[in-house]
Parts: structure tokens; C-alpha cells; sequence
């Protein structure tokens, strides 16, 4: 028995040898390969097998700055703001993040290389259950047909009217009788969640004609608010683990995955009966508008593709500017200098256009007319916009094999991410004072004229290039409007103690939303300054 055992061992030892001194061999090389890898890679720290994703893990509650900081370091090498971030196994070209922060290269993304950027299968994939070949979901002639015909209605007069009234009313009716008890009772707001709640409901009225009254007195949960927040939270959350991981959840439907799909149920109810609502009686809105367009075989958009066409629209026109104004109201707070010159620029607008009697400045709202003539308040906006961007960065997908201009390679198959965050922030691109919130420096030299940077792709809060956002001039309308809206009637403290921390997301948020206390404002007349 013992010689058979003895017998049996010596076998397999002579089995597995060849299968050990593989493996062994394998592993060797794999690591001789990662060195020689890892030593030309510009970015964070790599690890065998698991890339950059244990310095990723880390950083999760600050991944903006982590980037920003990685890019930063970059700046005396060959990829000049370029980093790459491997991640698991380093073995295909799918696992490697090329980041930039280089205008040069954002241009030669957006514009000079545009085909050969498109969204890409990962993207598309994650986001076609709930935006399915929407404008924003989509590339190729598909997107073409939808960009074409949406320029062509953003363009139009009857669209900036109808969303003057939309924000107005609002406003008037809503916002302002909600800070006015909130000012009355002495109680805290949070202003994140107003403003969230007050353009859902402009850009659901401007989209497909209804309002669904989130911004009302008492607060009230909508379903389809919800269901669509938790649909755009879970359709994000798909990009950040790998896609077998979700696919398998929507598969058995369970987890994340069985609630999206509730979610999505509801969303879709909900723009069922809009699309059916417009056929039977259309307006101004965009839907109705859509309604009267054909698609690229000539054809009427059928319903299912008019409920993605008017959840794009929605997802765009919500989101972003509530996060901008919640950024916006923040840095004024900490920066009274500011404040008091927007003020003094609206006293002196408000003046020229309703008459010397202060009190009469506060009756409405401010309309598009007054508001173009806010430069230093758009040129605060877009400031805000620099430094907290609505959107923090974008992914594109490689189709062939590219080099950047900085000279950085792109591996067909692999994934390029522009960091819209990290361009305000660079000292190459904006400055020794990019970190400063200085309005003056979108000013002409008179202060008097609003002026972007010469190079576009400096800023590309917007986006840029082919597919620059259509609604740019509207957002800026919008903004300029609810921002004159609150401070030409309350001044603004934060509530002491309250954290205010970037929430990992699509969108900028504010993590634990922006409580403040309200305090009645009395104006002065122009040329002097604001009472505070």
C-alpha cells in the first residue's frame, strides 16, 4: 500500500511539473512585461492584475480632484495633461483610460477626429434602456437626423417665449412663495432641492407640455421624478463595474437591476400618455414639434422613439442647471465682493427697465429681455461653470488606432475620457489664479462685454465641437433668471455646520444638497451699494 501511494505521488509530481513551470513562466513574463509597461504609463500608481483600480478604490468620494491631481503631475512630461489609467489584467486595449485635460487634445476629439470618437458599445449599451437612440445616446445618422432637426427648433423665437413663461411663472408663483414662508418661519432651505424640483418642472413643460408641480408648497413626491432619478443613478452605476455584473443582475432581475426596471416602468407610463396627450392636442412644446418632423427614412418618429427623443431633452435640461445655479449660490455666498457687483449690475438693469421706485423691481420675475443685459452675472455663471462644471467629464470610444496631439497613443478598442473639471483647474490653461472665482476674467477689458476664451476647447462646459449643446443660450437665460430671482430678494447664509461635498455622479451634485437661511434684501438705488 505504501509503495502504491509512494507510486501515485511520483506521477503526478511528473504530471504537474511541465504545468508548474508554465504557470511559473507565465506569471514571469506577465511581470517582466508589467514593468516595462508600468514604467512608461503617466498617471497613478499601477498595480499586477488589478491596474490602477486599488488607487481608484481609495480616491471613490474624490475622484475628480484625484484626477485633477494625476494630471497635474503630468505637466513636465511628453503626454503633456494626458494619463492613462489601466485597469484590471492590463491585457487588452479595452482595459486602458486614456484621461486628458490638454485642450489641444479635447479639439482633436470633439472636432478635428469627431468620427472616430463616438459614444461607443459600452456607453450605448449602459444607457439604451432608459435613453434608448436619443440625441444623447446615439451616433452616426441616427443622432444626425435628431441633431439636425432639434437645431432647427432651438433656433426659433416661439421656443425662447415659451421657456421665458415657463421659468417666470414659476418663479412667481412657486419659488418665491416657498422662500418667502421659508424667510417668515426663520427655517432653513435646501436650495439644491428647489432648484432640482424648479427645472424638472420647466424643462417637463417645455419638452412635452406638462408640468408635473414638483416645486409646489409641499414639496410632493412625483413618481415619475423619482423613478427617473433612480433610473439615471442606476443607468450610471452600469459604467463603473464590469458589464457581465449587471447584465447578469438584469438577467435573474434582481438587485439594482430589478428596480431599474420598476423604475423604467413608470417612466415609460408616464411618456406613453405625454407622447398620446400630444398627438391628440399639440402645442409649443418640443414633443409636438417632433411630432410634425420625419426621421431618416422619411417616416414620422413612432412613439417609442419620441418618449427616448423627449427623455433626452429632459435629462439635459434638468440636471445641469440646478447643479450650476447650486454652485453658483454657493461660491456668491463665500464671495460678497461678487455678490454686491451682480447686485449693483441688476439694480442698474432693473432701473433702466422698470423705472427708479425699488419697489416695483420685485413684482416679476426678470424676463430673457432684462436678462441679456446681465453680462457680469452670465460671466459669474460661466465661472461656476469653469470651476464646478455641471458635467465633470465625458468618454469617448476609440474606433481605430489615434494619436493625440500631445503625442499620447490611443489604442483602437480603448476608452478616452476628457476631464471637463480639470481644465478649469489647470495653471497652464487658466492661470496662476485658476483656483480663484474671478468673474472679471470673461470680461472685456471695459467690463462692459461678455467674452469667452479665444480657444473654445478651454472650456467645454458646453461640450464643443459638432455636438456643442443647443440649449447653451437658453440654460444661460434660464440660470441668469433664477439667480437675479433669489438674490434681488434674499441674502444667503449657509446653515453653520453644513458639509457641502461633490457627490460621485453624472452630474455634479452636492452630496448632502446646499441648506441656507434666507434673509428679506432691501435695494438701493443705483450707484450705491446693496444693503447687506
Amino acid at each position: 500500500m505504501i509503495l502504491f501511494v509512494k507510486n501515485m505521488m511520483m506521477e503526478m509530481d511528473t504530471n504537474t511539473f511541465p504545468l508548474l513551470f508554465t504557470l511559473a513562466a507565465t506569471l514571469f513574463a506577465y511581470l517582466f512585461w508589467f514593468h516595462l509597461l508600468a514604467r512608461n504609463l503617466t498617471g497613478p500608481k499601477v498595480f499586477p492584475f488589478f491596474g490602477s483600480l486599488p488607487v481608484l478604490f481609495l480616491n471613490r468620494n474624490r475622484v475628480h480632484d484625484w484626477i485633477t491631481s494625476n494630471l497635474n503631475q503630468t505637466g513636465g512630461l511628453s503626454t503633456y495633461q494626458t494619463c492613462i489609467l489601466p485597469f484590471p489584467f492590463l491585457a487588452s486595449k479595452q482595459g486602458f483610460y486614456t484621461v486628458t485635460s490638454n485642450p489641444k487634445n479635447i479639439e482633436h476629439i470633439l472636432r478635428t477626429r469627431f468620427d472616430n470618437y463616438p459614444k461607443g458599445p459600452t456607453w450605448q449599451t449602459a444607457f439604451h434602456d432608459l435613453l434608448g437612440h436619443g440625441i444623447f445616446n446615439s451616433d452616426g445618422d441616427t443622432w444626425l437626423v435628431q441633431r439636425k432637426t432639434a437645431a432647427l427648433e432651438f433656433t426659433t423665437r416661439t421656443l425662447r417665449q415659451a421657456m421665458a413663461r415657463w421659468v417666470n411663472r414659476t418663479i412667481k408663483n412657486r419659488l418665491w412663495c416657498i422662500l418667502d414662508k421659508a424667510t417668515k418661519e426663520k427655517v432653513s432651505v435646501d436650495l439644491q432641492d428647489l432648484l432640482l424640483r424648479l427645472t424638472f418642472d420647466n424643462i417637463c413643460g417645455l419638452t412635452f407640455g406638462k408640468d408635473p408641480e414638483t416645486l409646489s408648497p409641499d414639496l410632493p413626491n412625483n413618481p415619475f421624478s423619482l423613478s427617473f432619478d433612480f433610473a439615471t443613478e442606476a443607468t450610471l452605476q452600469r459604467l463603473l463595474y464590469p458589464g457581465l455584473f449587471w447584465r447578469f443582475q438584469k438577467l435573474l432581475c434582481f438587485g439594482a437591476e430589478k428596480k431599474l426596471k420598476q423604475s423604467l416602468k413608470i417612466v415609460e407610463t408616464y411618456m406613453n400618455d405625454a407622447v398620446s396627450a400630444r398627438e391628440k392636442s399639440p402645442s409649443d412644446d418640443l414633443l409636438s414639434r417632433f411630432l410634425k418632423k420625419r426621421d431618416g427614412d422619411g417616416k414620422p418618429f413612432d412613439a417609442g422613439k419620441l418618449r427616448h427623443i423627449a427623455l433626452n431633452f429632459v435629462l439635459a435640461g434638468r440636471d445641469t442647471s440646478s447643479v450650476a445655479l447650486s454652485w453658483f449660490f454657493w461660491l456668491v455666498m463665500n464671495h460678497p465682493t461678487v455678490e454686491e457687483k451682480i447686485l449693483a449690475e441688476l439694480t442698474e438693469v432693473l432701473a433702466e427697465t422698470r423705472g427708479g421706485d425699488s419697489r416695483r423691481w420685485t413684482d416679476e420675475a426678470v424676463d430673457f429681455e432684462e436678462a441679456d443685459k446681465l453680462v457680469y452675472l452670465k460671466a459669474a455663471l460661466a465661472e461656476t461653470l469653469r470651476l464646478y462644471p455641471s458635467v465633470p467629464e465625458d468618454s469617448k470610444y476609440a474606433v481605430e488606432d489615434d494619436v493625440l496631439p500631445d503625442g499620447t497613443v490611443v489604442p483602437a478598442g480603448s476608452t478616452v475620457t476628457y476631464s471637463i473639471y480639470s481644465v478649469g483647474r489647470m495653471k497652464s490653461v487658466w492661470g496662476e489664479d485658476c483656483m480663484e472665482f474671478k468673474p472679471e476674467r470673461w470680461l472685456s477689458v471695459q467690463g462692459n462685454r461678455f467674452e469667452p476664451p479665444k480657444d473654445g476647447y478651454k472650456f467645454v462646459a458646453f461640450n464643443a465641437g459638432p455636438r456643442t449643446c443647443l440649449g447653451k443660450d437658453l440654460a444661460y437665460l434660464q440660470m441668469k433668471s433664477v439667480a437675479a430671482a433669489v438674490l434681488i430678494r434674499y441674502r444667503l447664509l449657509p446653515v453653520p455646520g453644513h458639509r457641502v461635498q461633490q457627490k460621485m455622479s453624472l452630474t455634479l451634485f452636492m452630496k448632502y444638497g446646499l441648506r441656507v437661511f434666507l434673509y428679506p434684501r432691501q435695494l438701493q438705488k443705483p450707484n450705491s451699494a446693496a444693503s447687506h
